[in-house]
Protein backbone atom coordinates (compact mmCIF):
# COMPACT_ATOMS: atom_id res chain seq x y z
CA UNK A 1 0.00 0.00 0.00
CA UNK A 2 1.39 3.54 -0.43
CA UNK A 3 2.68 5.50 2.40
CA UNK A 4 -0.31 7.19 4.72
CA UNK A 5 1.62 10.44 4.17
CA UNK A 6 1.30 10.40 0.49
CA UNK A 7 -2.25 9.39 0.23
CA UNK A 8 -2.74 12.28 2.64
CA UNK A 9 -1.32 14.96 0.93
CA UNK A 10 -3.34 13.85 -1.87
CA UNK A 11 -6.22 14.60 -0.49
CA UNK A 12 -5.11 17.72 1.17
CA UNK A 13 -4.53 19.33 -2.36
CA UNK A 14 -7.86 17.96 -3.32
CA UNK A 15 -9.72 19.64 -0.58
CA UNK A 16 -7.81 22.49 -1.23
CA UNK A 17 -9.64 22.66 -4.62
CA UNK A 18 -12.94 21.66 -3.17
CA UNK A 19 -13.21 24.60 -0.35
CA UNK A 20 -11.25 27.20 -2.68
CA UNK A 21 -7.86 27.78 -2.20
CA UNK A 22 -7.08 31.19 -2.35
CA UNK A 23 -3.64 30.98 -2.54
CA UNK A 24 -2.40 31.05 -6.38
CA UNK A 25 1.41 31.80 -5.50
CA UNK A 26 3.52 29.19 -7.40
CA UNK A 27 5.18 26.74 -5.14
CA UNK A 28 8.71 26.90 -3.72
CA UNK A 29 11.27 24.67 -5.40
CA UNK A 30 11.86 21.84 -2.35
CA UNK A 31 15.19 23.29 -0.23
CA UNK A 32 18.53 21.24 -1.48
CA UNK A 33 17.13 20.75 -4.74
CA UNK A 34 20.40 20.42 -6.95
CA UNK A 35 21.15 23.43 -8.87
CA UNK A 36 21.28 21.50 -12.14
CA UNK A 37 17.45 20.08 -11.53
CA UNK A 38 15.75 23.70 -10.83
CA UNK A 39 14.58 24.36 -14.50
CA UNK A 40 13.29 21.26 -15.58
CA UNK A 41 11.47 21.25 -11.91
CA UNK A 42 10.31 24.43 -12.48
CA UNK A 43 9.15 23.81 -15.71
CA UNK A 44 6.94 20.85 -14.23
CA UNK A 45 5.55 22.93 -11.69
CA UNK A 46 4.14 25.58 -14.71
CA UNK A 47 3.41 22.41 -16.55
CA UNK A 48 1.17 21.38 -13.67
CA UNK A 49 -0.85 24.99 -13.13
CA UNK A 50 -1.59 25.26 -16.90
CA UNK A 51 -2.86 21.37 -16.40
CA UNK A 52 -4.61 21.37 -13.55
CA UNK A 53 -4.05 24.01 -10.60
CA UNK A 54 -1.58 26.02 -8.11
CA UNK A 55 -3.13 23.03 -5.51
CA UNK A 56 -1.83 20.27 -7.96
CA UNK A 57 1.62 21.71 -8.81
CA UNK A 58 2.12 21.80 -4.43
CA UNK A 59 1.11 18.33 -4.48
CA UNK A 60 4.17 17.68 -7.01
CA UNK A 61 6.28 19.32 -5.07
CA UNK A 62 5.28 17.52 -1.88
CA UNK A 63 5.72 14.19 -3.49
CA UNK A 64 9.57 15.02 -4.90
CA UNK A 65 10.62 16.30 -1.71
CA UNK A 66 10.36 12.82 -0.53
CA UNK A 67 13.48 11.82 -2.45
CA UNK A 68 15.17 15.05 -2.37
CA UNK A 69 18.36 14.82 -0.19
CA UNK A 70 17.35 11.38 0.96
CA UNK A 71 20.18 8.66 0.96
CA UNK A 72 20.75 6.35 -2.38
CA UNK A 73 19.06 9.09 -4.65
CA UNK A 74 21.65 11.27 -6.86
CA UNK A 75 21.14 14.04 -8.85
CA UNK A 76 20.07 11.36 -12.15
CA UNK A 77 17.62 9.52 -9.97
CA UNK A 78 16.18 12.16 -8.57
CA UNK A 79 15.66 13.86 -12.13
CA UNK A 80 14.19 10.60 -13.22
CA UNK A 81 11.56 10.64 -10.67
CA UNK A 82 10.50 14.10 -11.04
CA UNK A 83 10.62 14.17 -14.90
CA UNK A 84 8.77 10.90 -14.87
CA UNK A 85 5.75 11.82 -12.33
CA UNK A 86 5.69 15.06 -13.93
CA UNK A 87 4.66 13.69 -17.45
CA UNK A 88 1.93 10.93 -15.42
CA UNK A 89 0.57 13.32 -13.51
CA UNK A 90 -0.29 15.64 -16.68
CA UNK A 91 -1.87 12.78 -18.23
CA UNK A 92 -3.65 12.68 -21.15
CA UNK A 93 -7.69 12.76 -21.40
CA UNK A 94 -9.72 14.63 -23.39
CA UNK A 95 -10.05 17.57 -21.32
CA UNK A 96 -6.09 17.90 -21.50
CA UNK A 97 -5.91 17.47 -25.45
CA UNK A 98 -8.75 20.22 -25.59
CA UNK A 99 -6.12 22.17 -23.89
CA UNK A 100 -2.86 21.50 -25.92
CA UNK A 101 -5.66 22.07 -29.26
CA UNK A 102 -6.57 25.95 -27.89
CA UNK A 103 -2.94 26.68 -27.12
CA UNK A 104 -2.17 25.30 -30.50
CA UNK A 105 -4.91 27.94 -32.06
CA UNK A 106 -3.40 30.94 -29.78
CA UNK A 107 -0.12 30.32 -30.96
CA UNK A 108 -0.93 30.16 -34.77
CA UNK A 109 -3.15 33.83 -34.04
CA UNK A 110 -0.23 35.21 -32.69
CA UNK A 111 2.06 34.48 -35.54
CA UNK A 112 -0.42 34.81 -37.86
CA UNK A 113 -0.44 31.11 -39.24
CA UNK A 114 -2.90 29.45 -40.62
CA UNK A 115 -4.45 26.91 -38.15
CA UNK A 116 -3.46 23.35 -37.37
CA UNK A 117 -5.00 20.47 -39.00
CA UNK A 118 -7.69 18.72 -36.95
CA UNK A 119 -6.58 15.60 -34.58
CA UNK A 120 -8.70 12.53 -34.11
CA UNK A 121 -7.96 10.12 -31.01
CA UNK A 122 -9.08 6.81 -30.14
CA UNK A 123 -10.66 6.90 -26.67
CA UNK A 124 -12.25 3.75 -24.96
CA UNK A 125 -15.57 4.42 -23.91
CA UNK A 126 -15.02 4.07 -19.75
CA UNK A 127 -11.83 6.28 -20.35
CA UNK A 128 -14.32 9.54 -21.76
CA UNK A 129 -16.82 8.88 -19.02
CA UNK A 130 -14.10 8.16 -16.75
CA UNK A 131 -12.97 12.02 -17.09
CA UNK A 132 -16.45 13.35 -15.56
CA UNK A 133 -17.09 13.78 -11.67
CA UNK A 134 -17.53 10.09 -10.09
CA UNK A 135 -21.22 11.07 -8.49
CA UNK A 136 -21.99 10.92 -12.36
CA UNK A 137 -19.54 8.70 -14.25
CA UNK A 138 -20.23 5.80 -12.21
CA UNK A 139 -23.85 5.45 -12.75
CA UNK A 140 -23.06 5.82 -16.23
CA UNK A 141 -20.16 2.66 -16.28
CA UNK A 142 -22.69 0.60 -14.59
CA UNK A 143 -24.95 0.88 -17.48
CA UNK A 144 -22.32 0.58 -20.24
CA UNK A 145 -20.91 -2.07 -18.15
CA UNK A 146 -24.06 -3.88 -18.22
CA UNK A 147 -24.51 -3.46 -22.67
CA UNK A 148 -20.71 -4.36 -22.55
CA UNK A 149 -19.73 -1.15 -24.34
CA UNK A 150 -17.26 -0.13 -21.72
CA UNK A 151 -13.80 -1.41 -23.53
CA UNK A 152 -15.48 0.06 -27.42
CA UNK A 153 -13.10 2.76 -28.81
CA UNK A 154 -14.57 6.08 -30.15
CA UNK A 155 -13.09 8.52 -32.29
CA UNK A 156 -13.04 12.18 -31.21
CA UNK A 157 -12.17 14.78 -33.25
CA UNK A 158 -10.12 18.01 -32.06
CA UNK A 159 -10.83 20.69 -34.62
CA UNK A 160 -10.30 24.66 -34.05
CA UNK A 161 -11.24 25.63 -37.45
CA UNK A 162 -14.75 26.95 -37.24
CA UNK A 163 -16.59 28.93 -34.47
CA UNK A 164 -18.20 26.05 -33.82
CA UNK A 165 -15.17 23.63 -33.03
CA UNK A 166 -13.24 26.45 -31.01
CA UNK A 167 -16.80 26.15 -28.73
CA UNK A 168 -16.86 22.74 -28.07
CA UNK A 169 -13.19 22.66 -27.04
CA UNK A 170 -13.26 25.62 -24.66
CA UNK A 171 -16.30 23.46 -23.32
CA UNK A 172 -14.05 20.45 -22.91
CA UNK A 173 -11.21 22.26 -21.46
CA UNK A 174 -13.57 23.93 -18.88
CA UNK A 175 -14.25 20.34 -17.29
CA UNK A 176 -10.65 20.74 -15.96
CA UNK A 177 -12.29 22.77 -12.82
CA UNK A 178 -13.85 19.13 -12.43
CA UNK A 179 -11.11 17.06 -13.39
CA UNK A 180 -9.47 15.85 -9.77
CA UNK A 181 -12.96 14.33 -8.92
CA UNK A 182 -13.16 12.13 -11.83
CA UNK A 183 -12.96 8.43 -11.96
CA UNK A 184 -9.98 9.03 -13.85
CA UNK A 185 -8.06 10.99 -11.09
CA UNK A 186 -8.39 8.72 -8.40
CA UNK A 187 -7.02 5.96 -10.30
CA UNK A 188 -4.26 8.06 -11.35
CA UNK A 189 -3.66 9.39 -7.93
CA UNK A 190 -3.39 5.88 -6.53
CA UNK A 191 -1.18 4.86 -9.24
CA UNK A 192 1.22 7.63 -8.48
CA UNK A 193 1.50 6.96 -5.00
CA UNK A 194 1.77 3.52 -5.46
CA UNK A 195 4.78 3.68 -7.82
CA UNK A 196 6.34 6.20 -5.75
CA UNK A 197 5.86 3.61 -2.59
CA UNK A 198 7.57 0.69 -5.10
CA UNK A 199 10.26 3.27 -5.51
CA UNK A 200 10.91 3.64 -1.82
CA UNK A 201 10.36 0.01 -0.70
CA UNK A 202 13.18 -0.25 -3.49
CA UNK A 203 15.16 2.18 -2.04
CA UNK A 204 15.36 0.11 1.80
CA UNK A 205 14.95 -3.12 0.41
CA UNK A 206 16.78 -3.12 -2.95
CA UNK A 207 18.70 -0.13 -3.95
CA UNK A 208 20.44 -1.52 -6.73
CA UNK A 209 16.82 -1.69 -8.40
CA UNK A 210 15.96 1.48 -7.63
CA UNK A 211 16.90 2.87 -11.37
CA UNK A 212 14.43 -0.13 -12.49
CA UNK A 213 11.27 0.24 -10.30
CA UNK A 214 11.40 4.45 -11.54
CA UNK A 215 11.46 3.74 -15.13
CA UNK A 216 8.85 1.24 -15.18
CA UNK A 217 7.03 4.39 -15.36
CA UNK A 218 7.35 4.62 -19.00
CA UNK A 219 5.45 1.97 -19.46
CA UNK A 220 2.17 3.63 -19.47
CA UNK A 221 1.60 6.39 -21.99
CA UNK A 222 -1.26 8.06 -24.00
CA UNK A 223 -4.37 7.21 -24.15
CA UNK A 224 -7.27 4.60 -25.26
CA UNK A 225 -5.98 0.72 -25.64
CA UNK A 226 -2.45 1.06 -25.68
CA UNK A 227 -2.61 3.42 -22.16
CA UNK A 228 -4.80 -0.08 -20.40
CA UNK A 229 -2.43 -2.06 -21.83
CA UNK A 230 0.49 -0.33 -19.96
CA UNK A 231 -1.36 -0.06 -16.87
CA UNK A 232 -2.20 -3.59 -17.09
CA UNK A 233 1.57 -4.58 -17.91
CA UNK A 234 2.93 -2.18 -14.95
CA UNK A 235 0.50 -4.07 -12.63
CA UNK A 236 1.33 -7.57 -13.49
CA UNK A 237 5.26 -6.64 -12.97
CA UNK A 238 5.46 -5.10 -9.68
CA UNK A 239 2.68 -7.91 -8.08
CA UNK A 240 4.83 -10.74 -9.67
CA UNK A 241 8.08 -9.76 -9.21
CA UNK A 242 8.67 -6.21 -7.48
CA UNK A 243 6.41 -6.77 -4.51
CA UNK A 244 6.67 -10.08 -3.67
CA UNK A 245 10.32 -9.26 -3.60
CA UNK A 246 9.67 -6.42 -1.14
CA UNK A 247 7.70 -8.58 0.98
CA UNK A 248 10.47 -11.07 1.24
CA UNK A 249 7.94 -13.83 -0.13
CA UNK A 250 10.03 -14.27 -3.31
CA UNK A 251 14.40 -14.92 -2.68
CA UNK A 252 14.87 -12.40 -6.09
CA UNK A 253 19.12 -11.29 -5.91
CA UNK A 254 18.73 -9.19 -8.87
CA UNK A 255 14.88 -7.55 -8.72
CA UNK A 256 16.61 -4.87 -11.76
CA UNK A 257 17.50 -7.70 -14.23
CA UNK A 258 14.24 -9.48 -13.31
CA UNK A 259 12.02 -5.94 -14.20
CA UNK A 260 14.26 -5.38 -17.64
CA UNK A 261 13.75 -9.29 -18.30
CA UNK A 262 10.39 -9.54 -17.69
CA UNK A 263 10.08 -5.39 -19.90
CA UNK A 264 11.24 -7.18 -23.06
CA UNK A 265 8.39 -10.17 -22.97
CA UNK A 266 5.47 -6.93 -22.85
CA UNK A 267 3.40 -7.40 -25.89
CA UNK A 268 -0.02 -5.48 -27.23
CA UNK A 269 -1.62 -8.39 -25.89
CA UNK A 270 -4.60 -7.96 -23.42
CA UNK A 271 -4.01 -11.49 -22.46
CA UNK A 272 -0.36 -11.15 -21.48
CA UNK A 273 0.64 -14.62 -22.26
CA UNK A 274 4.13 -13.90 -23.24
CA UNK A 275 4.54 -11.71 -20.25
CA UNK A 276 2.63 -14.15 -17.52
CA UNK A 277 4.75 -17.16 -18.88
CA UNK A 278 8.05 -14.71 -18.49
CA UNK A 279 6.99 -13.72 -14.70
CA UNK A 280 6.60 -17.02 -14.40
CA UNK A 281 9.53 -18.30 -15.61
CA UNK A 282 11.61 -15.81 -13.67
CA UNK A 283 10.09 -16.97 -10.29
CA UNK A 284 11.00 -20.47 -11.33
CA UNK A 285 14.12 -19.76 -11.52
CA UNK A 286 14.60 -18.52 -7.55
CA UNK A 287 13.78 -20.56 -4.57
CA UNK A 288 10.63 -19.12 -2.70
CA UNK A 289 11.86 -17.37 0.39
CA UNK A 290 10.77 -18.09 4.11
CA UNK A 291 10.51 -15.53 6.88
Amino acid sequence: MPDDDGLLASLRYLFSDIIGEQDDTPPLLPEALPAALAPAVSDAIHLLIDYQGVSYAKLYVDRLKRFVGRRGVDEAMLADIAQLMAQRMAYQDPIRLAQQKLVELEEAQRRFQPRSADDVKKFRVDEMVGALPAVVADPMLAVLEKFGWVRKNVSIRFSANSPFSVRRLKMEAGLKRWRLFSVRYASERVWVERWLHMIDRSLTKQPKAATAVIETATMIQGFGDPYRQGIADWHAIIDGLAKPTFDGALALSDLAAAILEARVAVMPDPRQAALKRKIAEIRAKVPVATN
